[in-house]
């Protein structure tokens, strides 16, 4: 059986690779044990501005490569965490994407250490600030339209109410037959994927 895939070897992530392999191993294990105590936290940047500025200066980084490397060691961990990867199916995969031994090294440690408790907390939470709180429904019959006299269209609407922090928005849809039957099956494909989890 294949291995289950955690991410792609992409152009992007091998530059983040190439400049995670410069970092000093020692505080690149600091900066990795930062961004595993934030990685749950969705809106909320893993280092402030300041302590950005700082890190730049630390580890030798331009402003845009220290995003890419934070952004990228974040992707990493929230990708192992959905995976529920174990140590040995990471380091595959961080080696894949031409890290160094000493930093996969590095990365399997603090997942080893920290990863159960990762998932966890992402577990409990989610990665969509917008929520959806409540639907309603209505079905509909048109029997009439000025060019038509006689006819039986159904259609569906519904009302998703979405919450995000403490505002409510309400989302109004309308599903033809067809659609409607199309979007059942992608639920239940979706419930499906679910169960299996």
């Amino acid at each position: 059986m294949a291995s289950q895939e955690i991410f792609q070897a992409t152009p992007k992530l091998k530059k983040a690779s190439s400049l995670i392999n410069r970092l000093e191993s020692g505080r690149f294990s600091k900066l990795l044990s930062r961004v595993l105590q934030k990685v749950h936290l969705k809106e909320q940047r893993t280092f402030t501005p300041e302590e950005e500025t700082k890190l730049q200066g630390a580890l030798r980084l331009e402003p845009k490569d220290l995003e890419l490397v934070l952004d990228t060691t974040t992707f990493i961990f929230q990708q192992a965490a959905y995976h529920l990867a174990k140590p040995a199916l990471l380091k595959t995969h961080l080696q894949s994407i031409e890290l160094d031994e000493e930093k996969v090294q590095v990365f399997v440690q603090a997942w080893t250490s920290q990863g159960k408790a990762i998932v966890e907390k992402l577990r409990t939470g989610t990665f969509y600030p917008k929520q959806l709180e409540d639907v309603k429904w209505r079905l509909n019959l048109q029997m009439a339209q000025s060019t038509r006299s006689k006819m039986k269209q159904p259609n569906a609407l519904f009302e998703f109410s979405v919450r995000e922090g403490e505002e409510v928005d309400k989302l109004k849809v309308e599903f033809s037959h067809d659609e409607l039957f199309d979007f059942y099956q992608k639920l239940e494909a979706i419930q499906q994927q679910l169960d299996g989890l």
